[in-house]
């Protein structure tokens, strides 16, 4: 059975409980063995974090410790597979660059706040994203900084700012590890809406070992050959 462990905390207006919850049940769900735990010493014993399959971080801002915080970066390194959504993983421990650098990308601005209208566009057909169509979404809009390494599955597009087309789900690796992100996830009930609850249950199945395949569409295609694109009617 593979295990995944959970981790909790950081800033309470994101429900980093609620969030753990819906992924905790898509985890055993898809038969993983799940540990949740709300204190950033999850992850100070790094033996314990290499024999897992699976981590998912949900702690928006916040600090952490180096003691903390180089097992983490050591498990992924070593193959242990990383996944999480909205702030929860990408707007944590803003000083710690090279958490930045494994997750690929950072949170940079919401402009408009939440309860903001706007599309999803797939624009990669795989595992992750099989069925799903573009859909529409009121929530934040997260404005990333991102990876030139990383894979995109599903983007936005920010009408306001020069129509620039802006990852929503990406994956990449980070030395052997997989890593899968999803930016949307202000509260629980976008993470509980099918589209998105089904691509972060894959992302965390493909994170941890599933499909030995890449997935998503590398960076640079996608921004060279990009349009911007149409609604459906």
């Amino acid at each position: 059975m593979k295990q995944a462990l959970i981790v909790y905390g950081g800033w309470e207006g994101h429900q980093p409980r609620e969030v753990s919850e819906l992924l905790g049940d898509a985890l055993a769900r898809a038969g993983f063995s799940v540990e949740r735990a709300d204190t950033l010493d999850a992850f100070l014993d790094a033996n314990r974090l290499k024999s897992l399959n699976l981590i998912v971080p949900i702690w928006t801002m916040g600090t952490i410790k180096r003691e903390q915080l180089e097992p983490l970066l050591e498990a992924v390194r070593s193959g242990v597979g990383l996944a999480g959504c909205h702030g929860g993983m990408c707007d944590a421990f803003r000083t710690e660059t090279e958490y930045q650098f494994m997750t690929g990308g950072q949170w940079v601005a919401h402009p408009g706040n939440d309860g903001r209208h706007y599309w999803v566009n797939i624009i990669d057909d795989n595992p992750i994203t099989e069925g799903i169509r573009d859909f529409e979404v009121w929530t934040e809009k997260y404005y990333m900084h991102v990876d030139p390494a990383i894979r995109v599955m599903a983007t936005t597009t920010f009408e306001d700012y020069g129509d620039t087309i802006m990852p929503v789900v990406w994956t990449k690796t980070y030395g052997k590890g997989r890593v899968f992100y999803c930016s949307l996830g202000h509260q629980a009930n976008i993470v509980a809406m099918p589209p998105v609850l089904t691509m972060m249950a894959r992302g965390m199945r493909w994170a941890a070992g599933e499909w030995q395949t890449d997935m998503g569409l590398p960076f640079a295609k996608v921004y060279c050959s990009a349009a911007k694109p149409t609604r459906p009617d």
